[in-house]
């Protein structure tokens, strides 16, 4: 599949990282056009573009950006219409430990707002950058899993198939408004890594009984 990977921090170049490891074509854009050409440099078969037009030819778009700066990110890489973008953000306040949005909307349900012809699934926002880095196996079996929500069943189905290349488990978790649940999540996942110290290499998962 070809992926356009925008921005080259630490998702970014996780996603960058896993994602040509599963053999996927894998451009990368950002506003820094030398940390772009740094993350495709580590990642053999992976190759920087310039933003403008970038997701031009792409299947898919992996927004790895902050939400602050995500509708402008998108509105710089090209047309959109039809294209599947998949929203990793979450709405942080400044000390990462509250969101900025909730209840009535979400990150995920404004940048679509912001971008009415991309079809936008949300999804890979409650993994630490060290777990996809790392990859998704935690060991005994086990797993990582990847949530995924979204109004377009192209969309999501786009997003499986990515994250069960990589080797994630992927839990449907519906509509795309059902983002107001999965970035508190993410935002519960942060305070367990950081304000609760139980570090980056963990990562929420639902189980059923057999």
């Amino acid at each position: 599949m070809k992926v356009t990977v925008i921005g080259a921090g630490n998702m970014g170049s996780a996603f960058v990282k896993q994602l040509t490891r599963a053999g996927h074509q894998v451009s990368v854009a950002a506003r820094s056009g030398s940390k772009a050409a740094q993350v495709a440099a580590a990642n053999p078969g992976a190759r920087a573009v310039d933003v403008a037009n970038s997701a031009v030819d792409a299947d898919a778009v992996v927004l790895a950006t902050g939400f602050a700066d995500a509708a402008a990110a998108l509105k710089s890489v090209g047309d959109l219409q039809g294209k599947v973008v998949i929203d990793i953000t979450n709405p942080l306040t400044a000390d990462y430990m509250g969101l900025t949005l909730g209840h009535s909307t979400s990150a995920a349900e404004e940048i679509a707002q912001a971008v009415p012809g991309a079809e936008v699934v949300k999804g890979f926002n409650t993994l630490f950058a060290q777990v996809l880095a790392d990859g998704a196996d935690f060991g005994n079996g086990q797993k990582a899993s990847v949530f995924v929500a979204s109004d377009s069943a192209r969309a999501k189905q786009v997003a499986t198939t990515l994250a069960e290349s990589m080797g994630f488990t992927v839990i449907d978790a519906g509509g795309l408004k059902n983002a107001r649940y999965l970035e508190p999540l993410a935002g519960l996942n942060i305070y367990l890594g950081y304000g609760a110290g139980l570090g980056t290499a963990i990562a929420p998962t639902w189980i059923r009984k057999a």
